[in-house]
């Protein structure tokens, strides 16, 4: 009873009014209710908490183990279909029938667990892909167990666990501070404020009016900007105050129009099959007066007609992708997401990180007039090199810099006397040093506003001036121009008049000598405009989302060949309405100084145009924008948030990876296209084929047995689909699901199969003899093999756009499928194979009329396929 109560108080540690009761208990009463100790926890009690609440991660939703997804392979539609059909066989042909025949029945579930052996085989090789992948994603933490400080993986740790946080690390869940030294903590995922706030171990004197400004509590999704702290954890996961928002952002999309686009025929090519298999069984009763032979035949045709390896090619096929992106770096969380690349044509980033390297380079040391001056890198250097507090990386950038200038044994002449460290109140950071010869000085960076506020004087060109208005102007105008050209700019200041004692404060920090400015930038990558332009090759635009200024968005985006036409700033989009903007954005490439919210916006403006949108972001604030998006796209650095709401995730923070995830995503998108044109045209054909065979023929065209070995080959044959190529002029633009388009497709190409399966009855019934019931089966075995050929000619030749085995030729894995089955079909039919079978040999007298009717077919569809597309324009 004890540990449910306790467990269940810990249940609701992350709501408001918890934390706000856990900010106000003296620190032994918290830790008694935590059941820790300032010491931290046992790894034993640890392992019991992790038993009890849980790995500390936001989940989206269950996972479902290998016999879920078994399940979930088998119960597709088309499965569904056989599976009943296969149970009325087994009753007909074995229960209800003296001669028992499984053979019909164990066709039929062949091809079921064939279909659905190869679509759980391919999903589980794409889950087991990722999953290595993700074993390389992990953030750590510093923890307090049985009394030492242990790395943990963050995910273990549980509530009432000891974390030791400094400067850069991710506050992993809701905590306590128990001490707090100089701690700043970035609350902007949380708050939407961008000024980080200080924490403090003390307990909160009034009541504050928003949870998130309790002064001793720190929220999951915050980080540590500057300082160390010890806390202890109140709550993890989903329990968090963080957790409990994130679970909005973290549901399912609904089906994109792939998907719904794949249902939609499914289901028609079902209903077309249910409806035309009943009158194919009418009228095969009729003419023939067996209506037990006409009902096996029904069967059989629907089973043929049942596109079963449609689930397993779009399996198939996606996981193919998702094992060759894999190979790339990149986790594909979501299977269906690969396809949402091919159809994706406007891809909306963010700036730092994906056109810059994510890091802060020296561009420029500029006296106050604008003038290159090494004195004042040296300066910066002194500053840099001589604190002892985290060195960020503008210090980092400095120092770099000072050192490719020759100036690292400037260090040797000078001694720290003492330092005023940063703060966010005064913006700036000092140290006091001491030469050779007992000089002291103090050197002053930060905040251009802020150093000019406790400056007094100004030096140019070697002389030490009066810092005037008019000379504060003339040095403002020269930080705005460098300011609006992209650079983020910070000023240098000194003073050599300083008191003797070894102890300074901020008080010193006045009537300083302005120096003037240095300039930094996050370069673009060298792989940035190479990836812009491939991108824009195969069709899809790159428009960039940032909440940096414009000024440094505009410097990255004109090196990295980003349209800068039109660009908007968060203010403009907060000024239009919905329309304006859904009209803004077909032109507009640059959105800077964006909120979470205006990205989303922006997103979904884009989508209302009709686009595919994918959006790549790494921080919180991107994921209302990344969960709009058609696919979203995250890094392993990112924010758990991030990646959670992400369908990619990419192990290297490339667009040039994206490209390649382009290419394959179209290539999958076809292939997919592929086969559904291929059965819809298929299927139709042979409706018409075998009502007319069964208006005019005496006999059935082909047996039951026939039909189902038949569709088993032509299923074989297909396998290869997944692994075809598809013609680069396909890869260059984007391609969306088109259902009047496979409606079209199945309209011309049907009947075009329909005239030549005719003409082939005409040849079989007068220049072969197999006119009568006693040939019927001469004419069962000249179906099956001309059947099973014209379908394999059917993957040829609608496979591409161009003509087949000469200006594009099918994949190794296709042409050998393919090829096999055409020889097994030749090898049925040619010899005595066939009469296992029930067929007749056929003489050879017939393979003059099967080569005609293949090269017929094969001339007559390249016709029809040169005039469709220049009728509409495509083909696939």
């Amino acid at each position: 009873m004890k540990k449910d109560n306790a467990k269940a108080f810990a249940r609701r540690r992350g709501s408001e009014t918890s934390l706000r009761e856990l900010a106000m208990l003296r620190e032994e009463e918290l830790l008694t209710r935590l059941e820790s100790a300032s010491s931290g926890l046992t790894a034993q009690a640890a392992e019991e908490k992790l038993d009890e609440f849980g790995p500390n991660v936001i989940t989206s939703g269950r996972t479902h183990g290998p016999l879920y997804r078994l399940m979930e392979a088998v119960a597709n539609p088309f499965n569904l279909v056989l599976l009943l059909i296969a149970v009325i066989t087994f009753l007909t042909d074995v229960v209800f029938s003296a001669k028992k025949d499984f053979v019909t029945a164990g066709i039929i579930l062949g091809l079921v667990m064939l279909s659905t052996g190869i679509s759980f085989f391919q999903g589980e090789r794409s889950n087991s892909a990722a999953a290595r992948l993700s074993k390389m994603i992990s953030n750590q933490a510093d923890v307090l167990r049985d009394g030492k400080t242990v790395s943990v993986s963050i995910d273990v740790l549980v509530p009432g666990d000891v974390v030791l946080l400094s400067a850069g690390d991710i506050v992993p869940g809701d905590v306590r501070f128990l001490t707090a030294k100089d701690a700043f903590l970035a609350q902007a995922a949380l708050t939407g404020e961008s000024n980080p706030v200080e924490k403090f171990a003390q307990l909160p004197q009034g009541g504050a009016e928003a949870v998130t400004d309790l002064a001793n509590i720190g929220f999951m999704g915050s980080n540590m900007v500057s300082g160390s702290a010890r806390a202890v954890l109140l709550a993890t996961g989903n329990d968090t105050y963080f957790g409990s928002m994130a679970q909005s952002l973290t549901g399912d999309r609904a089906k994109n129009s792939f998907e719904r686009g794949v249902d939609s025929v499914s289901r028609l090519l079902i209903r077309f099959m249910l409806v035309m298999v009943p009158v194919i069984f009418v009228v095969n009763g009729i003419t023939k007066n067996d209506w037990m032979s006409a009902f096996l035949f029904a069967i059989s045709v629907a089973v043929g007609l049942t596109p079963e390896m449609l689930p397993m090619i779009m399996s198939s096929t996606l996981a193919k992708g998702a094992v060759s992106m894999a190979k790339h770096q990149t986790i594909v969380k979501t299977l269906s997401a690969i396809q949402t690349f091919g159809e994706m044509d406007v891809l909306c980033t963010d700036k730092t990180g994906t056109l810059t390297e994510d890091r802060v380079v020296l561009e420029r040391y500029m006296d106050l007039h604008g003038n290159d001056n090494p004195r004042i890198l040296r300066h910066a250097y002194l500053n840099s090199y001589f604190q002892t507090g985290l060195k960020n990386l503008i210090d980092l950038a400095i120092i770099n810099r000072a050192h490719e200038n020759g100036l690292e044994g400037m260090k040797e002449t000078y001694t720290r006397v003492d330092e005023i460290p940063f703060d966010f109140t005064r913006r700036r950071m000092s140290v006091i040093l001491e030469d050779t010869s007992g000089k002291r000085q103090l050197i002053t960076k930060g905040a251009v506003e802020e150093i000019f506020s406790v400056c007094a004087w100004a030096e140019f060109n070697g002389k030490i001036e009066p810092l005037t208005e008019e000379l504060k102007k003339e040095a403002m105008e020269v930080y705005e121009e460098q300011n609006r050209g992209g650079l983020r700019m910070i000023a240098v200041a000194q003073r050599n008049e300083l008191p003797g004692r070894d102890r300074f404060g901020a008080e010193d920090e006045r009537d300083l000598v302005m120096l003037g400015f240095i300039g930094f930038l996050d370069p673009p990558k060298e792989s940035a405009a190479a990836a812009i332009t491939a991108l824009a090759e195969h069709g899809v635009h790159v428009a960039v989302l940032t909440g940096d200024s414009e000024g440094v968005a505009v410097k990255v985006c004109e090196r990295v060949g980003v349209d800068l036409s039109h660009r908007l700033t968060g203010r403009d989009v907060e000024g239009m309405d919905d329309a304006a903007l859904s009209k803004a954005v077909e032109t507009c490439r640059l959105f800077s100084k964006l909120s979470p919210a205006q990205k989303e916006r922006v997103v979904a403006a884009f989508q209302k145009n009709g686009h595919t949108v994918g959006y790549m972001g790494d921080g919180i604030n991107d994921a209302p924008a990344m969960h709009q998006a058609d696919v979203g796209i995250s890094v392993d650095s990112a924010v758990d948030i991030a990646k959670e709401t992400a369908d990619i995730i990419l192990l290297k923070k490339d667009l040039m990876v994206l490209e390649q995830g382009v290419v394959e995503g179209r290539r999958t998108f076809g292939n997919i296209i592929k086969y559904i044109k291929m059965a819809a045209s298929g299927n139709f054909g042979n409706m018409i084929s075998l009502m007319a065979a069964s208006i005019f023929l005496p006999f059935l065209p082909l047996l039951p047995v026939h039909i189902l070995i038949q569709n088993l080959l032509c299923d074989f044959a297909q396998i290869g689909i997944p692994f075809d190529r598809m013609d680069p002029s396909y890869i260059k633009s984007a391609h969306k699901w088109d259902t009047k388009s496979i409606q079209r497709f199945m309209v011309v190409m049907g009947p075009l199969s329909s005239l030549f399966d005719i003409a082939l009855y005409a040849i079989l019934w007068w220049a072969m003899g197999a006119n009568s019931a006693t040939n019927a089966a001469l004419f069962h075995c000249g179906c099956f093999i001309f059947g099973t050929l014209s379908q394999i000619l059917v993957v040829h030749m609608i496979r591409t756009e161009k003509l087949p085995f000469f200006q594009s030729r099918a994949s190794r894995p296709l042409a050998l499928s393919t090829g096999l089955v055409s020889a097994v079909a030749l090898a049925i039919g040619f010899t005595g194979l066939s009469r296992h079978l029930d067929l007749a040999q056929m003489p050879l007298l017939f393979l003059p009329w099967l080569v005609l009717l293949c090269l017929g077919y094969c001339v007559a569809s390249q016709l029809v396929k040169r005039a469709y597309v220049r009728r509409w324009g495509e083909w696939i």
